[in-house]
């Protein structure tokens, strides 16, 4: 039996600065388009969790030369299609959903058969979704029924560029397209359902040649391919879903403020505090400022005792696909009922995480009523715990634990919370912040 997380204390009351992690999706994209630049390109501020540890080692064994100082990666590129290796390598992505699915765009023309594995969570997870577009464009793939980690992928010496359609609002969809269009001739379109857009950012920083028309619905997104570009600096913002936990922290103790310095506000990430906010939370976002393509700012919030329901815009839910988990306890202490709907996508995660968002507020003693794809949580303001909850059986999906820290320190009672360092996988200075702050923990057996 791995470690636990034994809590038994409740409200702390605190006033803070904090700095939070490296954006986790900047980091990996940083990574991959560093590999195909010329030259030497430094990374600051770069998240050093066990994604991006396992992101960095595949990209050695592609031949890349990465080094680490710290929070500061350099990485010495040899361009596009760069990659130098040898036959009958294995790339093991670890719990990386984001690496796995984009390193396969950088591999459309790989000479040799590459095997992609994963850990047992993410070996669970669907590859179909990136494996098409990616077959249209020239690549071949070795597959399971299941259409799951593992696989094993060989490129074509000559790709096509595409019109690819991206109706899932996956982020990591059409960001695999959009790397395998670097090394794909003319010119690849994608119409995307809006979802994250730090790819397209990046490459407009980067001067790839890119063309991004913003419609109501979707984006249309165009691609020159084979155009050979040159190493770059780039300073990672800190990461807003990691913040997310602290802010719901802070709105639900008693007596709190907290300031985060330095968040990636790019407002395809910050969904879940305009929800928030029409949930009557007053985060305030103050000293905007565009750094590297993407918009940074300090994020202030304080204590909030009267939260309003919520019926959640399934328009925003792309925004904050990462955040319904701790959202679901903001609704719990909120007043009403509050409405998440077409959450599909969130039963694809590292977990079947709407599934076992309704189990946690089940423990906790909230009534909601669960379907296939929407849940509805009838809150409990001035709900006190004086029980004892076991988190377990949970995949080791770092934002269930994460959410069951938060939820042991606004709810009370005395937790324990299984495989302690399934966090660290996104976020391995989330338990030395929460020292920081003053709460207490154990971890034992």
């Amino acid at each position: 039996m791995g470690k636990r997380l034994i809590i038994n204390n409740k409200y702390n009351s605190f006033k803070k600065t904090i700095f939070i992690d490296g954006d986790k999706s900047i980091s990996i994209r940083s990574l991959l388009l560093g590999s195909q630049a010329f030259g030497k390109t430094s990374i600051k501020n770069i998240l050093l969790s066990e994604d991006i540890i396992s992101s960095i080692n595949c990209l050695k064994k592609l031949g890349v030369k990465i080094t680490l100082n710290k929070k500061d990666c350099s990485i010495y590129g040899k361009g596009l299609n760069g990659f130098e290796f040898k036959k009958n390598i294995v790339l093991n992505a670890g719990n990386s959903g984001t690496f796995a699915r984009l390193i396969l765009g950088l591999l459309v023309k790989s000479p040799y058969y590459i095997k992609l594995i994963g850990d047992k969570s993410l070996s669970k997870r669907d590859f179909e979704r990136v494996v098409l577009p990616l077959q249209q464009m020239g690549a071949n793939f070795k597959m399971n029924n299941k259409k799951t980690l593992p696989l094993q992928i060989i490129g074509s010496t000559f790709t096509n560029p595409i019109h690819y359609f991206e109706n899932k609002g996956s982020a990591q969809c059409k960001s695999t397209v959009m790397l395998a269009a670097l090394n794909s001739p003319g010119e690849t379109v994608i119409e995307a359902k809006k979802s994250r857009d730090h790819t397209e950012n990046i490459f407009k920083h980067l001067g790839i040649p890119i063309i991004v028309k913003r419609n109501k619905n979707n984006d249309e997104i165009k691609i020159q391919g084979q155009k050979f570009f040159k190493s770059f600096k780039y300073k990672v913002p800190s990461d807003p879903s990691s913040c997310a936990f602290f802010i719901v922290l802070t709105l639900l103790s008693k007596n709190c403020k907290l300031k985060i310095k330095n968040v990636n506000i790019n407002q395809s990430r910050i969904g879940y505090i305009k929800i928030l906010n029409k949930m009557g939370a007053k985060i305030k976002i103050k000293n905007i400022r565009t750094k590297y393509g993407e918009k940074q700012a300090n994020i202030f919030v304080q204590s909030q005792p009267n939260l309003k329901k919520i019926n959640c815009p399934s328009s925003l839910n792309s925004n904050l696909i990462d955040e319904f988990l701790i959202m679901f306890l903001v609704a719990a202490k909120a007043k009403g009922v509050s409405t998440f709907t077409n959450l599909s996508e969130l039963n694809k995660k590292e977990s079947p995480r709407l599934k076992l968002g309704s189990k946690l507020l089940n423990q906790l003693g909230i009534k909601n009523k669960l379907t296939k794809d929407s849940i509805k949580i009838f809150g409990n303001p001035g709900i006190n715990l004086k029980k004892s909850i076991h988190i377990k059986n949970y995949f080791k999906d770092h934002r269930i634990f994460m959410t069951s820290v938060i939820a042991a320190y606004t709810f009370g009672g005395r937790w324990i919370i299984d495989d302690v360092s399934s966090y660290k996988s996104s976020f391995p200075s989330f338990l030395n912040i929460i020292k920081k702050l003053g709460y207490k923990f154990k971890v034992g057996k």
